[in-house]
Parts: C-alpha cells; sequence; structure tokens
C-alpha cells in the first residue's frame, strides 16, 4: 500500500499534520512549561509566578477558543491555523532568550491564543479533510498527539536539561517547532475545489440546548481538573517525601499513559455511548486526582499520572468529537463554545492553587478542592443523561 505523505488529501497525511500541529501548540507552546517548570522554580521562578503565567496561558487560549466561534468560511480557519503555528513558535522563542516578567507574561497569553488556533481549528480542519466515512477512529488517532507531544517535548526538555538548562531546552523546542510547523501548513489546506464546497455554514443557536448546556458545564469543570496537575504535577511529586527527582518520570508516564487513551476512549464511546464513558473518564481523573494528597508511594504516584494523561487526554477527544457531532455542518461553533467553558476553568484553577498552596504549604487542599470540581461535572452528566432519557 502506498502512502504519499505529500498529498494534501491522503487521509494518514491529514492525521500525521494534526498530531504535529498539536505537538506545536500543545506540547511545545503549553505542556513544556509543565516539564521546564521544577528546573525554573529552582532558578528563578516563585510558585505565585508560574500560577500566574499558567492562568494567563489559559486566558490566552480562552479568547482564541472563545475567537473560533465567530469562524464561518474555511478560508479564516486555514489562516488563522498557520497564524497559530508561528505565534506557538515565536512566543517559546521568547521563553529561552528573556527573563522579562512582562515579555514572558505577554508570551504565554499569544501562545495560549496560537494553541487554541492549532487544537480547535486544527482539528476542525482534520476533520473536515479526513474523508473516512465514520471519523471516530480517525479522530481518537488525531486527539492521541496529545500524548505525542507531552513525551515528545519532555524527552527534549530532559536530554537538554542533562547539559544545559531550562533556556537552552526553550530554544531547542522553538526550533523543533519551526521545523515540523512547513508539513502542518502545507497538508491542512485546501484546494479550489474544497474551498467552494466548505465556504459558509449558518450558526444554528438550536444547538444550545439544555442537554448540550450541561455538557458545556461539565467540560468546564474538566477545564479546571485538568489544569492542577498539567501545571503543577512533577512539581507535585517531586514535594512528596522520598519523592524529590521523580517529577519528571511522572510527567513523562502521563504523556505515555495519554497516547492511546483517545482512542481506547473513543472506541468505548462508540460502543457505550459518550456521555456514560464520560463519566466514567472522569471518576478516574478523581481518584487521580487524589492520589497524592493520600499517599507518598511511588508507584501510587505513577498512577496517580497515568491516569491523569489517560483521561484527560481522553476527555479532550470525547467532548471535542461530541461536539462536532452535535453541531453537524459547523463543528467548530460547538468545539469553540466547550472549550471556551474549558478555558473559564482553566484560568480560575491556577489562581486558587497557588492562593491555597501558599497559605497551606503543600499541594492537598488544592487537589481535595480540584477533585470536588470534577466530581460536580460528574454529577451535570448524570442530569443531563436524565434529561435525554
Amino acid at each position: 500500500m502506498n502512502i504519499n505523505l505529500l498529498d494534501r488529501n491522503n487521509n494518514t497525511a491529514i492525521l500525521l499534520a494534526g498530531i504535529l500541529a498539536i505537538f506545536v501548540g500543545v506540547g511545545v507552546a503549553r505542556f513544556a512549561f509543565t516539564s521546564l517548570l521544577p528546573s525554573m522554580l529552582d532558578d528563578f521562578l516563585s510558585i505565585t509566578d508560574a500560577g500566574v503565567l499558567a492562568s494567563f496561558n489559559f486566558a490566552g487560549y480562552l479568547t482564541g477558543a472563545i475567537f473560533t466561534i465567530f469562524m464561518k468560511d474555511i478560508n479564516t480557519k486555514v489562516k488563522y491555523f498557520r497564524i497559530g503555528l508561528v505565534l506557538s513558535v515565536l512566543t517559546t522563542l521568547i521563553l529561552a532568550t528573556t527573563t522579562n516578567e512582562t515579555l514572558w507574561l505577554a508570551s504565554r497569553v499569544v501562545a495560549g491564543f496560537g494553541s487554541a488556533m492549532l487544537l480547535i481549528v486544527g482539528g476542525a480542519l482534520v476533520m473536515v479533510k479526513l474523508t473516512y466515512k465514520d471519523k471516530t477512529k480517525a479522530m481518537g488517532i488525531h486527539f492521541s498527539g496529545i500524548g505525542i507531544a507531552i513525551v515528545v517535548s519532555e524527552l527534549i526538555s530532559q536530554y537538554v536539561l542533562k547539559s544545559g538548562n531550562w533556556a537552552d531546552a526553550w530554544l531547542t523546542l522553538s526550533l523543533f517547532a519551526f521545523v515540523v510547523s512547513f508539513y502542518s501548513m502545507y497538508i491542512l489546506s485546501f484546494d479550489k475545489v474544497l474551498k467552494q464546497e466548505a465556504v459558509k455554514h449558518k450558526l444554528s443557536k438550536s444547538i444550545f440546548s439544555t442537554y448540550v448546556i450541561l455538557l458545556i458545564l461539565a467540560y468546564f469543570t474538566e477545564g479546571v481538573g485538568f489544569v492542577v496537575q498539567g501545571t503543577f504535577l512533577p512539581d507535585i511529586i517531586n514535594s512528596l517525601k522520598g519523592l524529590d527527582g521523580y517529577g519528571s518520570l511522572g510527567w513523562l508516564v502521563v504523556g505515555i499513559a495519554g497516547i492511546p487513551s483517545s482512542i481506547i476512549w473513543m472506541r468505548l464511546a462508540h460502543n457505550y455511548g459518550s456521555v456514560n464513558i464520560i463519566i466514567v473518564a472522569m471518576a478516574l481523573q478523581v481518584v487521580g486526582i487524589l492520589i497524592p494528597a493520600f499517599t507518598t508511594n511511588i508507584y501510587l504516584n505513577l498512577l496517580s499520572g497515568a491516569l491523569y494523561g489517560s483521561t484527560f487526554i481522553g476527555l479532550v477527544a470525547l467532548f471535542m468529537h461530541l461536539g462536532g457531532k452535535l453541531a453537524g455542518k459547523n463543528p467548530v461553533v460547538l468545539m469553540g463554545a466547550m472549550t471556551a467553558a474549558y478555558g473559564i476553568g482553566q484560568v480560575g484553577a491556577p489562581l486558587y492553587s497557588v492562593a491555597l498552596i501558599e497559605y497551606f504549604g503543600n499541594y492537598n487542599s488544592t487537589l481535595y478542592v480540584t477533585a470536588t470540581i470534577v466530581f460536580v461535572g460528574i454529577l451535570f452528566l448524570l442530569y443531563a443523561k436524565k434529561i435525554v432519557v
């Protein structure tokens, strides 16, 4: 079987381009910050700085998510997808070349916007371009790019840190991102025929039913659930008695567990229903969030990382795919609205997290609050199921 990876309409090439875009926008522009956080905390950042920078990053992501709701034609989506690639590379380069606080805050906001363009708009472009009759499995493969992005960015970061510092790691990551961006930019575009076929779809307000609003609220709680470990997990593990230095291993486990997760969760959703499987995934996430608050056992804390990686990536895929299906011909609209809610949760969570960490001197209270919020999301979904039945 001959696969031409330079053919813009080849399904394998489309999926590869989507995964590489996720590496740039999520692996480099977002999660490399988590990977390099312990090193930066040892050097010049405080935990409050880290929380504020994370919040600014998510604020940029939220802005981007809201912005995507108003994108109606495919030409605009392609343009902003390309802008997202450029912004993700440039903002990473800023972190490598300066420690100016204002520039860092600005770069994290802009990086968040770029990430939204690559994850939301990029996901929509992949969904539109794929020619499979049932795109569920294919989109599961696409979202596995989040796990791949975490693993690859973590391995690059840790390799560079052996002989260099965090600034060298940022520089190396920005160069990697720069190189792979060209492939995604080339493949995820449309020829003239497709441009004419996919030009405009009107926004239907009827898609925002009570059922959908409950899904959006649940995704908000998942945004909160995502943040604490997504920002602090390596430092959470390092802060536990006897586990100093294991944080990077825990973060690597997050990525490895995440790679197959969206494919497995999407398969389970196909067999048992999306909402049912989302509830199961969120329940497992609650368990993972609580583990570091109750034990310093290395294996259980690595399990916490595995539960986090396998659930948050799967939940992004499940919610995004469900949003795309419910929205019909304009998937970016509902996907954007859901991600906006997710983004609001992301912006607030680092701020209450650092406040609780500073007050209590450890992560436990933050973990309790976060687990409770995710549990409330499960209740929203149970109620949503009741409405449909």
